[in-house]
């Protein structure tokens, strides 16, 4: 299995060539899933004792397996959080594949830490975080918040000298937090408290405050304020200020999710709306969602990362020769809760290095344009109703009369065409449609399809 002879050099021959072909198509198809009785019919048994061989693995992948898969690069595939992988992200993914690297350590892999950490930096610079903060690339947003937390938590019972060793840590945030905050606090069996949102889904001022008044003595449980610049699923950024604020006069951590919205800070036509980011003792954002990286990648930034380092440095006899305290040595799994890791952030890296950040700024900016004059053409339709301006690239809205069911029933026609691929959402209790932009491929013209298949 590991020499390489004729047959391997024409498998990779064949693979590289379905690759860059994939990687080309302009745009690629929609596909779609089908059953499991569908795929085990088409497919067959793939794993047998004496292997089908490569060029067979290769063509049930291509023929079937693959067209069961949505293509979320696909321009018309506007729900949830899209991905855009640029071109060059998902050629050096393939590198990175290829060189076998172990991300997890400096002695390791040093040249793959060094390359992540000057794309960290450029993010650190995009969130006005001081020199000297730093951090690691992880899977996603969910792996990137608990990271976070569990620090934040760290730093809590650190600074209470026991006090709060065996306390019930408590995380305040917003009901429009995305739901791996409840997540974290539920791996880590703490409490979370949420904070009404106002109509359009922001964290309310002063019910931030009214909450922290109302725990009375259970203040001292609070080992973190969470606030979202980019809400899933409306688009929206909270008064990071106010909850920095509130952070610093309660001494807690203060932790910024921006896993979908965070990207916004490369468009100055928004950079605005994020007063209050550079005051966060921990920032994610995810480059598989809006900055045009491969799944998958989110970047985990701290303002002081050595309370990181200590809250997840892992410890064991063969761990020890890693941590001889060299001032230069960045170890990226004492930033997370991981040891072993992919060197993820290295397709940002190597896309950032090819295109530069100015082509970041404009395609950014590209599907900010496209969002204000797609809600335009949905605000002029007289079947459609818009719910609320898009404050980044969410636009929520709903066709006039139209129940859960028709609702499905469209986004089910639109798949099975080939057409598109948006899901209905709820709001306030109601199903609406919600579509995300984050691809630069995708045009006006793309949501007057929408528009008018909607009539």
């Amino acid at each position: 299995m590991h020499l390489h002879d004729t047959s391997t050099e024409v498998l990779t021959q064949a693979v590289l060539r379905y690759a860059v072909d994939r990687v080309r198509l302009d745009p690629p198809p929609l596909d779609g899933p089908r059953s499991v009785d569908e795929l085990q019919a088409m497919a067959g048994h793939t794993v047998t004792a004496r292997g089908i061989g490569g060029l067979e693995a290769l063509r049930v992948f291509g023929d079937v397996l693959a067209p069961a898969c949505i293509s979320v690069d696909h321009p018309r595939f506007l729900s949830f959080v899209p991905a855009a992988p640029t071109e060059a992200s998902v050629l050096f993914d393939v590198v990175v594949g290829a060189c076998s690297i172990y991300g997890g350590s400096w002695m390791e892999g040093a040249g793959a830490v060094f390359a992540e950490n000057e794309a960290l930096r450029y993010l650190s610079d995009l969130a006005g975080l001081p020199e000297g903060s730093g951090g690691v690339f992880v899977s996603g947003g969910t792996a990137g918040n608990l990271s976070a937390l569990i620090a934040a938590r760290y730093r809590w019972r650190r600074d209470g000298e026991g006090r709060f060793d065996r306390t019930r840590g408590v995380v305040i945030a917003s009901r429009g937090a995305h739901s791996s905050i409840v997540q974290a606090c539920r791996a880590m069996d703490a409490d979370e408290i949420q904070v009404a949102a106002d109509e359009q889904g922001r964290m309310r001022v002063d019910d931030l405050r009214a909450t922290i008044e109302s725990l009375g003595d259970d203040r001292d449980r609070v080992f973190a304020i969470v606030a979202t610049c980019g809400t899933t699923n409306a688009g929206v950024i909270d008064d990071l200020d106010a909850a920095a604020d509130a952070a610093q006069e309660l001494g807690v951590w203060f932790h910024v999710d921006g896993a979908y919205g965070g990207a916004g800070l490369v468009a100055p036509s928004v950079r605005g709306r994020y007063r209050g980011v550079e005051r966060c003792d921990s920032f994610i954002v995810d480059p598989h969602k809006w900055l045009f990286a491969p799944f998958d990648s989110c970047a985990l930034l701290y303002r002081d990362p050595d309370v990181a380092r200590r809250a997840h440095t892992q410890h064991a006899e063969y761990l020890d020769v890693l941590h001889n305290d060299a001032a230069e040595e960045w170890n990226p799994s004492d930033f997370a809760h991981h040891l072993s890791r992919r060197a993820r952030g290295l397709p940002f890296w190597f896309s950032l290095a090819t295109y530069g950040t100015d082509a970041y700024r404009d395609a950014v900016e590209t599907t900010l344009t496209v969002t204000r004059e797609g809600a335009r053409l949905i605000d002029e339709a007289k079947h459609l109703e818009l719910i609320m301006e898009p404050e980044l690239s969410v636009v929520l809205f709903r066709r006039r009369g139209w129940s859960h069911d028709d609702y499905q029933a469209w986004t089910d026609r639109m798949l099975a065409d080939g057409a598109a691929f948006v899901v209905p959402t709820a709001w306030a209790g109601e199903t609406v449609l919600r579509i995300c932009i984050v691809n630069p491929r995708t045009t006006v013209d793309d949501i007057r399809v929408l528009v008018e298949s909607l009539a």
